[in-house]
């Protein structure tokens, strides 16, 4: 197994910072704004950046449309209304992990893939983990955000097993679907589900245009376009488990910014839940990763 180097890990490690902040900078956007609103800006911005890199992809463009939706407008949608509705910005963190051990499962049941023993543990462990921080006074009673931050990485995961579909797709051009497919879904969403969109938008402070920049450059393009070409350096498992660094950022962030307190089950609970994803990943031969 190829070791990532110092300097690598360095980099992968402020990689974790930067999606870890995101869930701060998404916070500051969706009590400013509409949540879905907010996503769709986030992607607007994208879009337009990364517009160049869109290509057509012969006989894979229903995997790949899947794919962009899903993890695209779906997931963001209802991970940032949920993220809105819910009091607990460490627990958000935490249930957001549930992607990995999704993504396994829909494998098993989509693709046909086999899973062992030590995957069936993390699993098991991962699923166990958020249960225990459910039962958090804090966020039972924002319990519904919570569900549907879940859901949200339920939706991702199938955009990961779908774009298993897709070959040798790098990494901006990923991003540039994902950001174009999201646009009409956030779009009629937002219109269907929100209002107050435009005198949000007219009352924006510098805190709320700094979020959209963030969520859109710094987490997505930057964050992720690095992560892929570590990933094309490394074996997945080298880079992967460090991964979990990102939601140890986020709860850093939220206790030491928001002031959110942490009991024992959030302890506990969070605990469980990154051991059963770094045990995951490390028996995944191969491990996608397109969403913060």
């Amino acid at each position: 197994m190829t070791h990532v180097s110092g300097r690598h890990l360095a980099v992968l490690v402020g990689i974790c910072a930067i999606w870890g902040f995101n869930l701060i900078a998404i916070k500051a956007g969706v009590d400013r704004m509409p949540p879905v609103f907010f996503s769709f800006l986030r992607f607007l911005l994208l879009a337009v950046v990364v517009a160049p890199f869109l290509r057509v992809r012969r006989g894979e463009m229903r995997w790949l449309l899947l794919a962009s939706v899903c993890s695209g407008g779906l997931q963001f949608a209802l991970m940032f209304i949920g993220i809105a509705h819910s009091g607990s910005m460490s627990s958000v963190a935490i249930a957001g992990q549930l992607g990995v051990p999704f993504s396994t499962l829909l494998s098993i049941l989509i693709l046909g893939e086999s899973v062992r023993w030590k995957r069936w543990t993390g699993i098991a462990l991962s699923f166990a983990g958020v249960m225990v921080i459910g039962f958090n006074p804090v966020v039972l009673q924002s319990l519904g955000g919570l569900t549907l931050v879940v859901l949200g990485a339920l939706a991702g995961s199938l955009g990961l097993v779908a774009i298993k579909r897709v070959h040798d797709i790098r990494p901006l051009e990923l991003q540039a679907w994902f950001a174009w497919t999201s646009l009409p879904v956030l779009l009629c969403l937002t219109l269907l589900l929100e209002d107050g969109q435009m005198a949000s938008l007219s009352s924006i402070d510098l805190t709320g245009a700094g979020a959209i920049l963030y969520s859109a450059l710094a987490a997505s393009l930057l964050g992720h376009t690095v992560f892929f070409a570590l990933v094309q350096r490394y074996p997945v498992t080298s880079v992967a488990p460090v991964t979990v660094m990102a939601p140890v950022f986020s709860v850093f962030f939220a206790v030491t910014l928001l002031g959110e307190a942490l009991d024992w089950r959030m302890v506990v609970g969070g605990a469980m839940t990154l051991t059963g994803v770094v045990v995951i990943a490390l028996r995944e031969q191969r491990l996608p990763d397109t969403a913060t």
